[in-house]
């Protein structure tokens, strides 16, 4: 029974993806706690998804000239921390697709250098056949230019 290669670099993509949601998780909360974290991290992000948010939602509704009140500072920084957890998360699985790619690649590139030195092979063999075959012909036409050069005997 032949097994093939065991995916290990898909397993591994697959534990670190798995870890993004608690590492998310914890810089959540640690952003939640720190103030400066909380000031300068969370607060801009959160409040401008707030209020592109809410532009488009009163365009969709036909509210035009509205204006659009900020989060409180709690809301504020509640969704905040979770737009940074969930950006956490999609870097990781956004770096774990290229890390995929490129090793995707690597094999093409090896599977594809396999097939040139192939080529180069089989054309280097049919070159040495083909000259192989251009001597015998050289020769067989050499022996009968010999044969036809003999003279016949005669008859009695």
């Amino acid at each position: 029974m032949v097994v093939g290669a065991f995916p290990i670099a898909k397993l591994l993509y697959l534990g670190v993806r798995q870890m993004g949601k608690p590492v998310a998780n914890r810089i959540k909360a640690g952003a939640r706690r720190s103030e400066f974290f909380k000031t300068y991290v969370c607060l801009p992000p959160a409040q401008i998804y707030h209020w592109v948010e809410m532009k488009t939602k009163m365009r969709i509704m036909g509210f035009r000239g509205s204006t659009i009140k900020p989060l409180n500072e709690d809301a504020a920084a509640e969704l905040g921390a979770e737009l940074l957890g969930e950006a956490i998360i999609f870097i990781i699985g956004g770096g774990c697709m290229l890390l995929e790619y490129s090793r995707q690649a690597t094999n093409a590139r090896h599977k594809e250098e396999e097939q040139n030195e192939t080529i180069t092979s089989l054309q280097t063999q049919l070159s040495e056949v083909t000259l192989a075959t251009e001597t015998l012909d050289a020769q067989l036409r050499e022996m009968k230019r010999l044969l036809l050069s003999y003279p016949v005997p005669a008859k009695k």
